[in-house]
């Protein structure tokens, strides 16, 4: 008659070699080394999530309780070698790394009301001088031209015509006088998370898209603009009409250019960057 635990032993049992096996305790890991997978690394060595020190009251699937996140745990930044960080600084032939303008590390008042606290900024770019050459332009012809029209009309005195001369001039140079606002208000934004184009003085006008609805960047350079240094983006997401689509006079296009795509596929990479430019500035200070 067999034991309450299981069958009778019998030596001439085929089954029963298998059994003991499927039966045998798994063996407890040694977090250190990982031993008890074989050669092999262990599969996870991070920390379990069901420590007791972890473990909340509400129902688990496994044990019956809940996993709560650790509320003071640092957030730890990726680890990017050297090597990888290597080629963010120099191109493949091993020349001298590409130039990258430094950005402030705040956005200014104008721009950080529109970003939500979790996003990260990047920069922030008004667009190129070359945006204002139409209204300056006509802000020089005009006084050259009234102004020789008014001396004209004062010499045969017409003093009614002489008035207008100027106060026509006054409404061109006021006109000017906003399009260089207008211009200054205008900003190109870059988060890790979406492009932005804020502009507007009395109506504000904010277009954004993004960046995991890119599918498709590239910009624009004119010979003009080849040798002014600047460029048109166009943005294209998934044939869908978007209100941010096409940019005009950005400066230095190949440079934001890359800041973007960097952002879009390696944004491991930029935090590591910017963390450990962050650690440098902060050892120079306190050298």
């Amino acid at each position: 008659m067999g034991s309450p635990s299981g069958p009778p032993f019998d030596p001439d049992d085929p089954d029963r070699e298998r059994r003991e096996r499927d039966t045998e305790s798994i063996p407890r890991i040694d977090p250190e080394d990982g031993s008890g997978y074989g050669s092999g690394p262990p599969p996870f060595q991070g920390p379990d999530p069901y420590d007791e020190a972890r473990l909340g009251e509400g129902p688990d699937s496994r044990s019956g309780r809940t996993w709560i996140p650790d509320p003071e745990a640092e957030y730890q930044p990726p680890q990017i070698s050297e090597d990888e960080l290597a080629g963010l600084r120099a191109d493949a032939a091993g020349m001298a790394p590409r130039r990258v303008l430094p950005l402030e590390d705040e956005p200014s008042s104008l721009v950080a009301r529109y970003l939500f606290p979790t996003e990260r900024y990047r920069g922030e770019w008004k667009r190129h001088w070359i945006h204002l050459a139409t209204p300056l332009l006509i802000g020089v012809v005009a006084t050259f031209v009234l102004g020789y029209l008014s001396g004209f009309l004062a010499g045969r005195d017409v003093g009614g015509l002489t008035t207008v001369a100027v106060l026509a001039w006054f409404a061109v140079m006021g006109w000017v006088a906003w399009r260089v606002a207008d211009w200054w208000y205008d900003r190109f934004i870059l988060t890790n998370k979406r492009v932005m184009v804020v502009n507007g003085i009395i109506t504000r006008r904010v277009a954004m898209m993004p960046l995991v609805r890119v599918t498709d960047m590239k910009y624009e350079q004119t010979p003009a603009g080849r040798a002014l240094n600047y460029g048109t983006f166009v943005l294209e997401s998934a044939g869908q009409e978007q209100a941010l689509r096409e940019i005009k006079n950005l400066p230095n296009p190949n440079e934001l250019y890359l800041r973007v795509v960097e952002e879009m596929y390696e944004p491991q990479a930029v935090e590591a960057r910017l963390g450990k430019e962050a650690d440098e500035a902060k050892a120079d200070d306190g050298a």
